[in-house]
């Protein structure tokens, strides 16, 4: 399977300017770019989450971008950067507020561990306690969706069907924190909305968010992109591969062939091992050539069958 979708695919690739990359990421950049130039007019975008600037590491954005173009990743059309979109996010905010899907909250992280029901998906469901009482006067608040008890469905073009019950699973879940910033989950489905972005690839992990943003493009009656989420890439700790795993880039340490090479074994392809003696251009066209949904394995994966970093 190449072509996923019946119009040019808009792809796009959105990390977290909180460090180097590390191979999870790369792994992620890779998949979303050979998927996107399969399709005729196709368009791989770049966007830099960078809502939370407390976290934010200084110059990282330009060390990303420059790794992505070392590995022959060429982004189409200019970076957005998620700092300089507040305003939109406040508007897109202030429409689902008219429309009755939002409520402020006032409880504090203990008060929701001392009253939740049971843990979901990413800690304790939410209750619901500020939707049936006013938040006392005068406490920060955050804003939180309200969500419905029914399924949400959607098939993932690698882990096949999937569904979630954001009442029982998640809970209502937080739009804008109370400190302001707003929250992942609104900010990315209005930036792939605005992007045109029709087929989102990335990790694993974000698997379980995908419902919640599903959620919001509903309420906003918004088109609904497909999604592909690829196996992780996992340490010998058992957790996936994170920054705190590597604290320099492998961009940093191999060179892109051999770089390109890993990452397109790892996603179930053979490249011929005269490869990585070819030019960047030349494996990259290589992985266009050969890339397919079908060929990558649904689990996670060990990084040392593959690599040694």
């Amino acid at each position: 399977m190449k072509n996923t979708c019946s119009s040019a695919i808009v792809g796009r690739f959105a990390p977290s300017p909180t460090g180097p990359l590390h191979l999870g990421s790369i792994i992620a950049a890779v998949a979303s770019y050979l998927t996107a130039k399969q399709s005729p007019q196709g368009r791989w975008l770049v966007r830099i989450d960078d809502l939370d600037q407390p976290r934010t590491v200084p110059g990282a954005s330009a060390t990303i971008l420059d790794h992505l173009q070392r590995l022959g990743l060429h982004h189409d059309g200019p970076v957005m950067y998620q700092s300089q979109r507040h305003e939109r996010y406040q508007e897109v905010l202030t429409q689902l507020t008219k429309q009755g899907w939002t409520y402020s909250c006032s409880c504090s992280r203990k008060e929701i561990l001392a009253s939740a029901p049971h843990q979901g998906e990413e800690g304790p469901i939410y209750p619901g306690t500020c939707l049936y009482s006013q938040p006392p006067f005068g406490r920060p608040t955050s804003c939180r969706v309200q969500t419905r008890d029914e399924l949400i469905r959607f098939t993932d073009l690698i882990q096949g069907t999937f569904t979630q019950n954001l009442r029982r699973d998640v809970g209502d879940f937080v739009l804008q924190r109370n400190d302001g910033i707003f929250a992942y989950q609104l900010a990315t489905v209005i930036d792939d909305y605005d992007s045109g972005v029709n087929l989102v690839v990335r990790g694993r992990d974000l698997l379980t968010s995908t419902p919640r943003q599903i959620y919001l493009l509903q309420c906003l009656n918004w088109s609904i992109p497909r999604y592909a989420h690829i196996p992780l890439a996992m340490a010998e700790d058992g957790h996936k591969i994170s920054k705190r795993h590597q604290q320099r880039s492998p961009c940093d340490l191999y060179s892109p062939q051999q770089l390109l090479c890993f990452v397109l074994t790892f996603l179930g392809l053979d490249p011929p091992q005269t490869l990585v003696n070819a030019s960047v251009e030349a494996l990259v066209q290589w992985g266009i050539d050969h890339f397919s949904f079908y060929r990558i394995p649904t689990n996670n994966r060990a990084l040392d069958e593959f690599f040694s970093p």
